[in-house]
């Protein structure tokens, strides 16, 4: 287990006696994992952290990638360990092309093979059309979009070694126009068709799809009134839990590896209406 930060990337591997939370399996083929190299980038926390402990569990490696949650990556990394498999975590700005280069160079360092890369590090603003400044649309785009592309082409040689594959986070939001959300949904959209571009240009040697999230009621959710106006939306009357889009992840990441250039909405039907 390894801590990567930029104070100091040569922290020594740490014990740890902590329990990794349940997890369910979540397909036949979950197995095939073991022994794999994850890369996902903002993995401390939330969702991605959500995603690392079920790759864990599956018996892959993982690494990852954080900005700011240190505390929250050291105890992610803890659960790795607990798992019985390797972590490694690295302090990064996925803004900075240079950046984005360090990170997947440690990785592969470390873990020698990435066979897995998750686009997973992602910003989500609210602001009328009107009230986006340029400095906000051009935060939301370098994480949405240029993180993913960047971390793409650096990963693309090892990829191309394992016969890999790239998942990238859409969402609902890369589909249907949120009035105040005009820059997080172009952002979307334009991950949505940069994974379908990668399909096309990685081919065959690497499959490319895209899990897009509908409404998901996480931890730490603010408005719980909203969360119930949409459910009352969606076909299947509820929100989706963390793990709905973990366990599309799951399967993206062990499907055939025919399945390519898919974008996977996990919304409970809310896109239909």
């Amino acid at each position: 287990m390894l801590l990567i930060s930029s104070l100091d990337r040569e922290h020594e591997a740490k014990d740890s006696g902590q329990g990794i939370a349940a997890t369910r399996i979540y397909n036949s083929l979950v197995s095939d994992l073991n022994g794999k190299t994850i890369f996902i980038s903002g993995g401390a926390r939330r969702l991605g952290r959500a995603i690392v402990l079920a790759m864990a569990q599956s018996g892959a490696n993982v690494a990852f990638t954080f900005r700011s949650s240190a505390n929250e990556a050291t105890q992610t990394l803890k659960q790795i360990e607990a798992a019985g498999v390797r972590g490694l975590a690295i302090e990064c700005d996925l803004r900075r092309a240079d950046d984005a280069a360090m990170a997947v160079e440690n990785a592969v360092g470390y873990f020698g093979q990435i066979d897995v890369l998750i686009n997973n590090a992602g910003v989500f603003q609210t602001a009328g059309f009107e009230d986006i400044t340029a400095e906000q649309w051009d935060e939301v785009f370098a994480v949405n979009v240029r993180a993913p592309f960047l971390l793409s082409q650096r990963c693309a040689p090892a990829l191309r070694k394992a016969r890999g594959r790239i998942i990238n986070l859409g969402s609902l939001g890369g589909e249907k126009p949120w009035a105040t959300h005009a820059h997080y949904c172009s952002s979307k959209a334009a991950l949505h068709m940069l994974t379908q571009v990668m399909a096309k240009a990685l081919a065959p040697d690497i499959a490319v799809n895209c899990v897009a999230p509908g409404m998901i009621a996480a931890e730490g959710t603010k408005d719980p009134a909203l969360l119930e106006r949409l459910a009352s939306r969606t076909p299947m009357k509820t929100n989706g839990t963390p793990q709905d889009v973990v366990s599309a992840v799951m399967y993206f990441a062990a499907a055939p590896h025919f399945i390519t250039g898919q974008v996977l909405t996990v919304d409970g039907g809310l896109g239909l209406s």
